[in-house]
């Protein structure tokens, strides 16, 4: 009885730790948009440079091979001619203003095929003042899987009223309609998360404007 009951538990490690593990690059995307949403020391300081979650560095290692292939189609569409982003807000904090991070939790969720969501809350609207009594914190999922033995983030997800608010799903409209579209020299607005307004920044440091 005990060799099969250490042999059962045995069985189960790997599921552990891929449960375990999924949460590695969600809690560094997160750790980063704490920073780039943290607020300044006094008035006369100025705010460290905001930080892109898809630069170069982060795609290669923290984002599935076909996130990365949709973010890099959609990137042919930059938002502003200067910012090589295609969003016009903080795909995280959901928006282009918004508080600093608090009350963040990262919860994964047992993996189910082959996928472990990853779960963060946070409340990044507190200093807006008096809020519905129906207000709940900013939601935001990871779909992570594994890829060449490492944790990868494959989705971002921002539920809200019944719409998964798929990232990728976004990138490939963004390709979509602007290729779709005849280009006159870029710097026009491309599509963004519609009521976006829980909180937020600019991707790629591009309207981080005064927090």
């Amino acid at each position: 009885m005990i060799r099969m009951s250490l042999a059962a538990a045995l069985l189960t490690l790997p599921s552990l730790a891929v449960a375990a593990d999924a949460t590695a690059p969600v809690r560094e995307i997160m750790d980063l948009a704490t920073k780039n949403w943290a607020d300044a020391p006094d008035d006369n300081a100025t705010p460290p440079d905001y930080v892109d979650y898809f630069d170069d560095t982060f795609l290669s290692r923290l984002y599935s091979k076909d996130f990365v292939a949709k973010y890099r189609d959609a990137a042919k569409y930059p938002v502003f001619e200067d910012s090589g982003s295609p969003f016009d807000y903080d795909v995280i904090a959901m928006g282009q203003d918004g508080c600093s991070f608090k009350d963040l939790k990262i919860e994964a969720q047992p993996p189910v095929n082959g996928m472990t969501v990853v779960k963060t809350t946070f409340d990044n609207t507190y200093c807006f003042g008096e809020r519905e009594p129906d207000w709940k914190p900013a939601e935001v999922d990871f779909n992570v899987i594994e890829e060449d033995g490492r944790a990868v983030i494959d989705d971002i997800l921002r539920p809200q009223d019944g719409d998964p608010g798929s990232l990728k799903a976004e990138m490939q409209e963004i390709s979509t309609e602007a290729a779709s579209t005849p280009q006159d020299g870029g710097g026009e607005e491309g599509p963004g998360q519609d009521g976006a307004g829980q909180s937020g920044s600019g991707e790629s440091g591009a309207f981080q404007d005064g927090q």
